[in-house]
């Protein structure tokens, strides 16, 4: 996982500032969690952004939907790991993200599709209990396991992953607040390193092909 220092070195020259999801309007939209990317030329054939310095898996804590204690970097056991932040009462881009990676990865053949785990980390553990998680996931792809962990651990870890989280409620109080949150698709390959960034929007053709050839080298 990205340093401190790491992190405010990638700030400081990040070749692009990633949006947040379109599910809040902040003040801000630039992404305060930065990451440096390819230039034209350093795709690898890859159709998402790839990553200039690809880094290794988060190591913090997350409790899964069913109650149980997972650690990414340890207990992520695929070759090929898809982590998403977002939260169930997302009005628009989790579910259209979520719903095109189910698109991607529904006609794979059985045998690569076993080489790929989606985690959705969930940006708003206030309300995105283990069961409403489930039920949510459970639209897309029944495979899709569901994270939380306290919001400011949750935002360090985004952080660290160039995804930016920012709350419209500190709070967390309420039923009537969106939080704001990056909407990248991150994607680790069999060597544990994130390699390649997915933007909502990405055509799920070019989605399922990147995801292939991360497969592809277990």
């Amino acid at each position: 996982m990205l340093t401190g220092a790491r992190v405010r070195a990638c700030l400081a020259v990040a070749a692009v500032a990633f949006p947040l999801a379109a599910c809040s309007s902040p003040a801000s939209t630039d992404n305060p969690g930065g990451a440096i990317i390819s230039t034209p030329g350093q795709s690898g054939d890859f159709h998402g952004t790839v990553l200039a310095e690809p880094y290794h898996k988060p190591s913090m804590l997350f409790t899964t939907m069913d109650g149980r204690t997972y650690r990414i970097d340890r207990d992520a056991k695929r070759p090929v790991v898809l982590v998403f932040f977002g939260y169930t009462n997302c009005p628009d881009v989790c579910s259209t993200v979520l719903a095109d990676v189910a698109a991607a990865l529904r006609p794979m053949p059985t045998v690569t599709r076993s080489k790929v785990q989606l985690l959705f980390i969930t940006t708003d553990p206030a309300r995105d209990t283990g069961p409403a998680m489930t039920t949510y996931l459970a639209r897309f792809d029944p495979s899709f396991l569901g994270l939380r962990a306290p919001a400011d651990e949750t935002e360090q870890v985004a952080e660290s992953m160039g995804v930016a989280i920012a709350g419209t409620d500190p709070a967390g109080s309420g039923s009537g607040y969106t939080v704001a949150h990056g909407a990248q698709v991150v994607g680790f390959g069999p060597d544990n390193l994130a390699h390649v960034i997915w933007m909502p929007g990405t055509p799920v053709a070019d989605l399922r092909s990147d995801v292939e050839r991360l497969a592809s080298t277990a």
